[in-house]
């Protein structure tokens, strides 16, 4: 897998250190590591990427070689010390891997990396398959290392979970760092050393463009005398590959695979050309390049309207994209015939989540607070994880979700202008170290009068289930102090902290009215282990007893479970699907849903 190809790369190149942050798709990069070389390479999951990138720069000034993984929406926490640390450089080598995600398939936004790198004047490498990225990957630490600047690696999400087939290098570099050497002001970015050092930056981005002309990975292909090219990059080089291997019609190719751009590289390619078609995912990164240097050649591409702006490419609509640019017939051959269409389904919660019981209880206990006008309203402000699905019907409990800790702040500034009204921030247990920690400083220095919901499952969920600092485990299995979230929002100066089993239905409710009659920050724990974590399903499940059951769909109805269906007039469960948590026992009026005993 080219996530796999990437670690194994970093660890070609002899890195020290690797660091990130659990996000899709880039995740299994820092997995591989902690399964193929705990011992070998010093490997955390951070709180979030500020602190992975900011301890993997102290690594590298150290001389280490350093790995640091997220996904493209991390990279904006990270951007802090990203634009810095490329003003005062390295000492040792410095990747950031940031994996964007075309589509998008996992993410708030389809942000394209390279624009960052542009923006920061830092090198990107922006390979185009998994045989490339494991070559590239050792690239890029040369390059950094030669430079001493921090450099980003550009994976999408079709090339981090594609496959590929290649030899694995057994050339291991191996060095031992020097450590860290005092250099005056050398490492601290006063004012007057980032414009002087801001001027180097500026001198090295036209010297790699003249290296970047020469790189491998930037490739020109210019037979004969054709009218037309098109130029490309990332995962669309090998759609073009496919597209092109059955046209006999002439064509220049030209790949980018950096930042800096190649100007002498692709001013190559534009002498004799007539027009170009770019084929890029996201941004026009390329497509702007090269109409700095056209000339009288017409670019095309996103500007133009000859491909989409947005979304993810695929290889039909690439091939049709350039038999139209090449003037030729689009045939899609051999079409398999289509599949039936299947059922939508809608995104849901598992069977037995923790986090359906938390907002049942939360949903059940304002709304009894409403009915008495206790509020005139209730908002509730969601964040990143699993429980963004509290926004999806039967739940319908999330109103807005922005970013990472986004919840607890937004909260904050959307009581100050509806004062009258119960305001709550759920967050996960995981994106509460994340970035939740400061939302709670500001709420609390600030006398904010909100509720927060930290629903605590024991694990970073989302992502595959990463350890994070409130489980008392590190990446690499070894046992760490357990931050408890109760007793630091005490230290931290909340009002009210209550912390209760998620499947306590009647303790989770009162705990929620409970912290309604209080004023300023008040905290609810709800907690619940994943069942993703919960292997182990001996035990009892729950079934419906048809005699007793009215067929009310109550059950079905407010909690959304998949295990939960109708059938035949009465509440169904699939005992398949079941996990025993009682949640539906709880919902149902007539008591209908019993304990049975079950073996896998």
């Amino acid at each position: 897998m080219g996530n796999v190809a990437i670690a194994l790369g970093a660890l070609r190149s002899g890195i020290d250190f690797a660091s990130g942050y659990a996000g899709t798709p880039s995740t299994e990069i820092l997995e591989t590591l902690i399964k193929i070389a705990p011992d070998r390479v010093y490997i955390e999951w951070s709180a979030n990427e500020k602190a992975a990138l900011e301890t993997a720069a102290g690594a590298a000034l150290a001389g280490g070689f350093a790995l640091v993984t997220m996904k493209q929406v991390g990279l904006n926490v990270a951007s802090d010390p990203l634009m810095s640390l490329n003003y005062i450089g390295i000492k040792g080598a410095l990747v950031v891997v940031a994996a964007d995600d075309p589509g998008p398939s996992s993410s708030q936004t389809e942000q394209d990396t390279r624009i960052y790198g542009k923006f920061a004047n830092i090198a990107v490498f922006d390979p185009s398959t998994p045989e490339e990225a494991y070559q590239m990957i050792s690239d890029a630490f040369a390059f950094s290392h030669r430079f001493a600047r921090p450099v980003i690696f550009r994976p999408a999400t079709r090339l981090c979970h594609g496959y590929g087939v290649m030899e694995r290098s057994d050339d291991l570099r191996k060095s031992e760092p020097e450590g860290f050497t005092k250099d005056g002001g050398k490492w601290v970015i006063f004012p007057r050393l980032a414009y002087q050092n801001h001027i180097k930056l500026e001198a090295e981005q036209e010297e790699l463009s003249e290296i970047f002309s020469e790189y491998w990975g930037n490739i020109l292909i210019k037979e004969g005398t054709p009218k037309r090219g098109i130029a490309c990059g990332g995962i669309c080089y090998p759609y073009i590959q496919e597209a092109l291997r059955d046209i006999k019609e002439p064509c220049a190719l030209l790949k980018v695979s950096t930042f800096p751009f190649p100007k002498k590289l692709a001013v190559e390619f534009l002498n004799g050309l007539e027009e170009v078609l770019t084929v890029e995912e996201l941004d026009p990164y390329i497509e702007e390049e090269l109409a700095l240097l056209a000339g009288g050649v017409r670019i095309r591409g996103k500007m133009s309207g000859d491909l989409p702006k947005a979304g993810e490419y695929l290889p039909g609509m690439v091939k049709e994209a350039v038999c139209k640019f090449l003037g030729l017939p689009f045939e899609r051959a051999n079409a398999p015939k289509p599949p039936p269409q299947l059922p939508v389904r809608p995104p849901v919660l598992c069977a037995g989540c923790p986090h359906r019981a938390s907002f049942y209880a939360v949903k059940s206990a304002v709304r009894q607070l409403l009915r008495k006008g206790t509020f005139k309203k209730a908002v509730f402000s969601g964040d990143i994880g699993c429980y963004t699905l509290g926004n999806t019907e039967p739940l319908d409990i999330v109103d807005t979700c922005l970013c990472m800790g986004a919840g607890i702040t937004m909260a904050q500034g959307l009581n100050r202008i509806e004062k009258e009204a119960l305001n709550f921030a759920f967050i996960g247990d995981s994106t509460f170290f994340h970035t939740g920690i400061t939302g709670i400083i500001n709420a609390v220095y600030n006398s904010s009068n909100i509720v927060v919901a930290i629903l605590d499952n024991s694990t970073t969920a989302m992502t595959g289930g990463q350890p994070h600092p409130g489980i008392g485990r590190t990446a690499r299995g070894g046992c760490s102090p357990k931050i408890d979230i109760v007793e630091l929002l005490k230290v931290l100066g909340v009002n009210y902290v209550k912390s209760v089993s998620a499947f306590d239905i009647p303790a989770a409710q009162n705990a929620v009215k409970e912290a309604a009659t209080y004023s300023g920050v008040r905290a609810v724990i709800f907690v619940g282990r994943c069942v993703a974590i919960e292997k182990d399903r001996r035990g009892v499940i729950r079934q419906v007893d048809t005699d007793i059951c009215t067929g009310c769909k109550l059950c079905v109805i407010r909690l959304g479970c998949p295990a939960l269906t109708m059938k035949d007039g009465h509440a169904s469960i699939d005992g398949g699907l079941c996990f025993p948590c009682s949640l539906c026992a709880s919902v149902c009026p007539s008591e209908a849903i019993k304990e049975v005993n079950y073996e896998n």
